[in-house]
Parts: structure tokens; C-alpha cells; sequence
């Protein structure tokens, strides 16, 4: 029976529109999915096959259907739609992602030398088909953007038809938002902000740390990306204040 007694910020429930848990599978199996899913399905809300791990992926068939049956919405990762891009085969890429039963797709330019006029000509085919969450930052530490490029770019991007806009930090969380020692570009993290407001961004957080700023910062209900299947369920207590780094949040927190 899930207690009752405590006052906790709060929190909105599945389906959700904000609030958004996005995971990163790197490769796990299916009885590793299916135990995560066990435990934190309630708190989860898009599973991303990072990079191009659903193209080798033996399991994904049983995965989808996994993801469906426990209400969490499954997302092709963008580096894999950029390579097809640039060998000049995303029509295929999309039509097999629809075939094998993708809901979601992520359309990036992390890695493939794309303009943004191309960028949004792929994210507006995709959005004929998925719900498109579209990605802005470079996975190179040296190409940083400027606050400006930022808004713009969260801007265009929603405009084209992406639902929701991920902001690049990698799986390291050393990239894009982040300074290489993980710290948090504040700027940067308005200027996305600007381009879209705080319901339609995603912030990758693959550090505690990281999350516990985003968390404080714009509150429970904000939308966190790239985060470990297994730290799903120690995100939640961050979330409502069951945790040492963000255990002084009330129940009328408000944003600064």
C-alpha cells in the first residue's frame, strides 16, 4: 500500500505532458527491461534506444511491446536517424522504425554535418508519422553555441513540428548545457528556456547532481532527459523532496 502521510511537492501524473522522465537504454536486455519497467514504469515516460543500439538490438520486438503494455512511449535515438541521413537513407530509416513500432522519434545534428534548414525538412517528414522529439547542442565539446543560436534553434525546431526539445549533454553530462566538468551552463539553460518555455524542453541529466539543480531550479515538474534505467526511481525521490539534495522543497514551490 503506497503511504500517504507526508506533504510532498506535487507532481502530475501519466500521461504526462510535463514532468517527463525520458530514459536511455545503452543496450540492456529484455529481462532488464522488463524488471525496470516492473519498478518504475509509473515514473517513467519515453525510453530512448540510444544512438543506434535498436538497429542491433535482438530483443526490440519484445522491448516495443514492453513499452506499450506499461503506457511508456518508445523513441528512436537521433544518431542513428543522422547517420541514415547522411548516407542518404532516412526515408528507410523512418518507414523501418514505423514497421517494427516506434511511436517517437528523435531528430538531431549531433554528429552529421547538417544545416538547419535540413534539420527541419527531416523533423517535419518525421512528424507525418512520430511524435518528434528534436535535439539542440553538438556532441563535440568544442562547437558550443551561442545563447542566441540556442533560442533560435528550440524555436525553429518546435515550429517545424517537434513536440518536445531535448538539450544535449550526452550521456556524460560534459557537453551542450554542461561545462566539461559537468556544471551547469546556467545561460545556456535560459536561453533554451526562451526558445520554448520550461514544459517544452527536455534537459539531458545523466548526474545527480545535475538533476538536483534542474529540479530546484524550475521544480519537480520539470522535464529531465538521458537518464539511467536504474535511476529512475532515485530521480523520483529528488523530484518530491525524499532526498537529502532537495529535501527542503514545499509543498507551493515555485520557480525562480
Amino acid at each position: 500500500m503506497t503511504p500517504t502521510f507526508l506533504t510532498l511537492p506535487e507532481r502530475s501524473g501519466k500521461p504526462r505532458s510535463v514532468g517527463l522522465t525520458h530514459v536511455l537504454d545503452k543496450g540492456t536486455t529484455v529481462e532488464s527491461a522488463r524488471s525496470a519497467l516492473a519498478v518504475a514504469a509509473p515514473y517513467m515516460d519515453v525510453w530512448k534506444f540510444g544512438w543506434g543500439t535498436s538497429y542491433l538490438d535482438v530483443w526490440l520486438p519484445e522491448k516495443l511491446e514492453l513499452l506499450r503494455a506499461h503506457g511508456v512511449r518508445s523513441c528512436l535515438g537521433g544518431t542513428l536517424l543522422e547517420i541514415s541521413w547522411a548516407q542518404g537513407r532516412a526515408p528507410e530509416c523512418l518507414d523501418w522504425a514505423a514497421d517494427v513500432g516506434f511511436d517517437s522519434v528523435e531528430v538531431s545534428r549531433g554528429v552529421a554535418p547538417m544545416s538547419l534548414d535540413d534539420k527541419h525538412g527531416l523533423l517535419r517528414s518525421a512528424a507525418e508519422r512520430f511524435v518528434v522529439l528534436s535535439e539542440v547542442g553538438s556532441k563535440d565539446p568544442k562547437d558550443v553555441l551561442t545563447a542566441d543560436q540556442w533560442t533560435q534553434e528550440v524555436a525553429g525546431d518546435l515550429a517545424a513540428g517537434a513536440r518536445w526539445v531535448i538539450t544535449e549533454g550526452r550521456e556524460s553530462g560534459t557537453v551542450g548545457i554542461y561545462r566539461e566538468d559537468g556544471s551547469v551552463r546556467d545561460e545556456t539553460v535560459r536561453a533554451a528556456v526562451r526558445g520554448g518555455g520550461v514544459d517544452r524542453v527536455l534537459f539531458e541529466a545523466p548526474r545527480k547532481d545535475q538533476q538536483a539543480w534542474l529540479i530546484r531550479t524550475f521544480g519537480p515538474d520539470v522535464n529531465l532527459a538521458n537518464i539511467p534505467v536504474d535511476d529512475v526511481v532515485a530521480l523520483e525521490t529528488l523530484r518530491l523532496g525524499l532526498r537529502a539534495d532537495t529535501c527542503d522543497l514545499s509543498r507551493r514551490w515555485q520557480p525562480a
